[in-house]
Protein backbone atom coordinates (compact mmCIF):
# COMPACT_ATOMS: atom_id res chain seq x y z
CA UNK A 1 0.00 0.00 0.00
CA UNK A 2 1.57 3.68 -0.93
CA UNK A 3 -0.30 6.73 0.13
CA UNK A 4 -1.29 9.26 -3.20
CA UNK A 5 -3.21 11.55 -1.51
CA UNK A 6 -2.58 14.57 0.00
CA UNK A 7 -3.91 16.01 3.41
CA UNK A 8 -4.21 19.48 3.99
CA UNK A 9 -3.87 20.49 8.27
CA UNK A 10 -4.97 23.95 9.02
CA UNK A 11 -3.41 23.90 12.64
CA UNK A 12 -1.66 26.63 15.05
CA UNK A 13 -4.83 25.61 17.66
CA UNK A 14 -2.76 25.57 19.32
CA UNK A 15 0.76 24.35 17.89
CA UNK A 16 1.68 21.74 20.65
CA UNK A 17 -2.07 19.89 19.07
CA UNK A 18 -0.76 19.93 15.78
CA UNK A 19 2.21 18.70 16.24
CA UNK A 20 0.38 15.48 17.90
CA UNK A 21 -1.48 15.30 14.76
CA UNK A 22 1.53 15.59 12.39
CA UNK A 23 3.08 12.67 14.57
CA UNK A 24 0.24 10.76 14.85
CA UNK A 25 -0.94 11.00 11.30
CA UNK A 26 2.53 10.05 9.83
CA UNK A 27 2.78 6.74 12.58
CA UNK A 28 -0.33 5.95 11.44
CA UNK A 29 0.96 5.75 7.66
CA UNK A 30 3.80 4.15 8.66
CA UNK A 31 2.34 1.21 10.48
CA UNK A 32 -0.02 0.71 7.35
CA UNK A 33 2.49 1.19 4.82
CA UNK A 34 5.67 -0.04 6.52
CA UNK A 35 9.07 0.59 5.33
CA UNK A 36 10.02 4.74 4.67
CA UNK A 37 6.91 5.38 4.31
CA UNK A 38 5.25 8.78 5.79
CA UNK A 39 1.87 11.03 4.71
CA UNK A 40 1.99 13.93 2.10
CA UNK A 41 0.96 16.78 4.21
CA UNK A 42 0.50 20.49 3.37
CA UNK A 43 0.19 22.05 6.53
CA UNK A 44 -0.82 25.97 7.26
CA UNK A 45 -0.44 26.98 10.64
CA UNK A 46 -1.90 29.92 11.81
CA UNK A 47 -0.76 32.75 14.50
CA UNK A 48 -3.03 31.44 17.33
CA UNK A 49 -3.61 34.81 19.32
CA UNK A 50 -5.11 36.50 15.89
CA UNK A 51 -7.67 33.04 16.37
CA UNK A 52 -8.18 33.36 20.04
CA UNK A 53 -9.55 37.13 19.28
CA UNK A 54 -11.59 36.10 17.03
CA UNK A 55 -13.15 33.46 19.78
CA UNK A 56 -13.35 36.18 22.82
CA UNK A 57 -15.26 38.65 20.19
CA UNK A 58 -17.55 36.37 19.01
CA UNK A 59 -16.16 36.84 16.07
CA UNK A 60 -17.20 34.26 14.23
CA UNK A 61 -17.65 34.84 10.80
CA UNK A 62 -14.06 36.84 10.73
CA UNK A 63 -13.20 33.16 11.19
CA UNK A 64 -15.09 31.30 8.95
CA UNK A 65 -13.34 34.02 6.11
CA UNK A 66 -9.81 33.37 7.28
CA UNK A 67 -10.36 29.62 7.69
CA UNK A 68 -11.74 29.19 4.54
CA UNK A 69 -9.16 31.40 2.77
CA UNK A 70 -6.67 29.14 4.21
CA UNK A 71 -8.56 25.68 2.81
CA UNK A 72 -8.78 26.99 -0.38
CA UNK A 73 -5.01 28.06 -0.27
CA UNK A 74 -4.64 24.10 0.75
CA UNK A 75 -7.30 23.17 -1.95
CA UNK A 76 -5.10 25.16 -4.56
CA UNK A 77 -1.42 23.79 -3.52
CA UNK A 78 -2.92 19.95 -3.97
CA UNK A 79 -5.04 18.64 -0.60
CA UNK A 80 -7.25 15.96 -1.53
CA UNK A 81 -9.55 16.59 1.82
CA UNK A 82 -8.88 19.08 4.93
CA UNK A 83 -8.29 18.66 8.29
CA UNK A 84 -9.51 21.23 10.96
CA UNK A 85 -7.13 20.55 13.71
CA UNK A 86 -9.09 21.87 16.57
CA UNK A 87 -12.55 21.06 18.04
CA UNK A 88 -13.84 25.04 18.70
CA UNK A 89 -13.12 26.06 15.08
CA UNK A 90 -15.42 23.04 14.10
CA UNK A 91 -18.16 25.92 15.11
CA UNK A 92 -17.29 27.31 11.22
CA UNK A 93 -16.57 24.18 9.93
CA UNK A 94 -19.66 24.17 7.82
CA UNK A 95 -18.91 27.56 6.48
CA UNK A 96 -15.29 26.58 5.37
CA UNK A 97 -16.64 23.28 3.68
CA UNK A 98 -19.21 25.24 1.75
CA UNK A 99 -16.38 26.83 -0.08
CA UNK A 100 -14.25 23.88 -0.94
CA UNK A 101 -14.39 21.16 -4.10
CA UNK A 102 -12.80 18.51 -1.68
CA UNK A 103 -14.29 17.18 1.80
CA UNK A 104 -13.79 18.43 5.15
CA UNK A 105 -13.91 15.83 8.03
CA UNK A 106 -15.57 16.36 10.43
CA UNK A 107 -13.98 16.08 13.79
CA UNK A 108 -16.93 15.39 15.33
CA UNK A 109 -17.48 12.65 12.66
CA UNK A 110 -14.50 10.89 13.62
CA UNK A 111 -15.66 10.68 17.51
CA UNK A 112 -18.91 10.24 17.19
CA UNK A 113 -18.65 7.22 15.02
CA UNK A 114 -16.14 5.35 17.21
CA UNK A 115 -18.11 5.88 20.15
CA UNK A 116 -21.12 4.30 18.39
CA UNK A 117 -19.20 1.36 17.31
CA UNK A 118 -18.03 0.52 20.87
CA UNK A 119 -21.96 0.77 21.76
CA UNK A 120 -21.54 3.56 24.08
CA UNK A 121 -24.67 6.03 24.30
CA UNK A 122 -23.96 8.35 27.65
CA UNK A 123 -21.05 10.46 27.30
CA UNK A 124 -19.33 13.42 28.92
CA UNK A 125 -17.61 16.31 27.24
CA UNK A 126 -14.64 18.22 27.96
CA UNK A 127 -13.46 21.09 25.72
CA UNK A 128 -13.58 25.24 25.62
CA UNK A 129 -16.42 26.66 26.70
CA UNK A 130 -17.87 27.17 23.46
CA UNK A 131 -17.75 23.04 23.04
CA UNK A 132 -19.52 22.37 26.15
CA UNK A 133 -21.93 24.55 26.00
CA UNK A 134 -23.16 25.23 22.43
CA UNK A 135 -24.90 23.55 19.72
CA UNK A 136 -22.18 22.98 17.09
CA UNK A 137 -20.34 20.14 18.80
CA UNK A 138 -22.85 18.64 20.92
CA UNK A 139 -25.61 18.97 18.68
CA UNK A 140 -23.85 16.99 15.85
CA UNK A 141 -22.80 14.46 18.45
CA UNK A 142 -26.93 14.14 19.64
CA UNK A 143 -28.69 14.56 16.31
CA UNK A 144 -26.11 12.41 14.15
CA UNK A 145 -25.21 9.68 16.17
CA UNK A 146 -28.24 9.90 19.20
CA UNK A 147 -25.87 10.11 22.19
CA UNK A 148 -26.73 11.76 25.67
CA UNK A 149 -23.91 14.32 26.14
CA UNK A 150 -22.90 15.37 29.56
CA UNK A 151 -21.20 18.59 30.44
CA UNK A 152 -19.75 19.56 33.70
CA UNK A 153 -21.67 22.68 35.94
CA UNK A 154 -20.82 26.33 35.52
CA UNK A 155 -18.12 26.43 37.71
CA UNK A 156 -16.49 23.22 36.55
CA UNK A 157 -16.90 24.62 32.84
CA UNK A 158 -15.02 27.74 33.63
CA UNK A 159 -12.05 25.55 35.28
CA UNK A 160 -12.00 23.42 32.02
CA UNK A 161 -11.58 26.37 29.97
CA UNK A 162 -9.23 28.58 31.72
CA UNK A 163 -6.67 25.60 32.09
CA UNK A 164 -7.19 24.90 28.34
CA UNK A 165 -6.29 28.87 27.43
CA UNK A 166 -4.08 29.86 30.40
CA UNK A 167 -2.30 26.91 30.49
CA UNK A 168 -2.19 23.90 27.94
CA UNK A 169 -2.31 26.42 24.74
CA UNK A 170 0.78 27.58 26.11
CA UNK A 171 2.99 24.19 26.57
CA UNK A 172 1.79 24.61 30.68
CA UNK A 173 0.99 21.09 32.18
CA UNK A 174 0.72 21.80 35.63
CA UNK A 175 -0.42 18.49 38.68
CA UNK A 176 -3.01 20.63 40.22
CA UNK A 177 -5.26 21.24 37.21
CA UNK A 178 -4.68 17.04 35.90
CA UNK A 179 -6.03 16.49 39.27
CA UNK A 180 -9.24 19.07 38.58
CA UNK A 181 -9.45 17.39 35.88
CA UNK A 182 -9.71 14.15 37.03
CA UNK A 183 -12.12 15.28 39.47
CA UNK A 184 -14.45 16.58 36.82
CA UNK A 185 -14.23 13.44 34.87
CA UNK A 186 -15.52 11.42 38.32
CA UNK A 187 -18.15 13.26 38.34
CA UNK A 188 -19.70 13.42 34.90
CA UNK A 189 -19.06 9.50 36.01
CA UNK A 190 -21.20 9.65 38.68
CA UNK A 191 -23.86 11.74 36.50
CA UNK A 192 -24.04 8.79 33.95
CA UNK A 193 -21.12 9.23 31.33
CA UNK A 194 -19.81 6.09 30.49
CA UNK A 195 -16.96 7.64 28.57
CA UNK A 196 -15.64 11.43 28.79
CA UNK A 197 -14.91 13.13 25.01
CA UNK A 198 -11.39 15.19 25.60
CA UNK A 199 -13.53 17.72 23.20
CA UNK A 200 -10.11 19.59 23.06
CA UNK A 201 -6.73 18.91 20.65
CA UNK A 202 -4.98 19.74 24.12
CA UNK A 203 -6.68 17.78 27.04
CA UNK A 204 -4.74 14.58 25.80
CA UNK A 205 -1.18 16.28 27.16
CA UNK A 206 -3.69 16.16 30.40
CA UNK A 207 -5.24 13.42 30.98
CA UNK A 208 -4.41 9.98 29.36
CA UNK A 209 -5.62 5.91 30.06
CA UNK A 210 -3.33 6.00 32.71
CA UNK A 211 -4.62 8.53 34.93
CA UNK A 212 -8.28 8.21 34.25
CA UNK A 213 -10.51 5.38 35.72
CA UNK A 214 -13.34 5.81 33.11
CA UNK A 215 -12.81 5.49 28.94
CA UNK A 216 -11.42 8.69 27.70
CA UNK A 217 -12.06 9.29 24.17
CA UNK A 218 -8.77 11.35 22.64
CA UNK A 219 -10.71 13.27 19.90
CA UNK A 220 -6.92 14.40 18.61
CA UNK A 221 -6.26 10.75 17.71
CA UNK A 222 -9.45 9.64 16.54
CA UNK A 223 -9.17 12.65 13.70
CA UNK A 224 -5.68 12.29 12.94
CA UNK A 225 -6.85 8.74 12.31
CA UNK A 226 -9.99 9.26 10.07
CA UNK A 227 -7.02 11.39 8.24
CA UNK A 228 -5.01 8.00 7.77
CA UNK A 229 -7.78 6.44 6.72
CA UNK A 230 -8.49 8.61 3.78
CA UNK A 231 -5.33 9.54 2.74
CA UNK A 232 -4.83 5.35 2.19
CA UNK A 233 -8.63 5.10 0.89
CA UNK A 234 -9.14 4.27 -3.40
Amino acid sequence: MIPVKTIGLIGGMSWESTATYYRLINEGVKKQCGALHSAKILLYSVNFAEIEEMQAEERWDDAAKMLGDIALLLEKGGADFILICTNTMHKVASQVEARLAIPLLHIGDATGERIVADNVSTVGLLGTRFTMEQEFYRGRLQEKYGLNVIVPDKNDRAIVDRVIFQELCRGLVDDNSRSEYQRIVRDLAKKGAEAVILGCTEISLLLNPDNSDIVLYDTTALHASQGVRALLSD
